[in-house]
């Protein structure tokens, strides 16, 4: 009976840790590079899929849950802010992807 115990313990430990599986966000610059990848990733477009997945997999991370634009607005501190207005068409973009374990 106590090994029966001890089983259903050890099952339910496994069970509970992999419910809280690692998942950090990365914040990088989105550079038009030409071949329209920032913008899949920007738009949230299923091409940005795979790469962001790659993303994730060079952190040594399994997956990409998610990859969005964000407004640097939503970063806090980390990124030094431009002016108010953009100079010569050109304006400071991020992208963020979620990356799991």
């Amino acid at each position: 009976m106590r090994s029966l115990l001890a089983l259903i313990s050890c099952a339910f430990l496994l069970a509970a840790s992999s419910a809280f599986a690692e998942t950090r966000v990365f914040i990088i610059a989105n550079q038009a590079d030409g071949y329209g990848v920032d913008q899949c990733l920007a738009r949230g477009e299923k091409c940005g899929a795979q790469i962001a997945r790659t993303y994730c997999q060079s952190r040594d991370f399994a997956q990409a849950s998610s990859y969005r634009r964000v407004d640097p607005d939503e970063i806090t501190g980390s990124v030094p802010k431009t002016g108010a207005n953009c100079s010569h068409g050109h304006c400071d973009e991020y992208v963020a992807i979620t990356c799991q374990r």
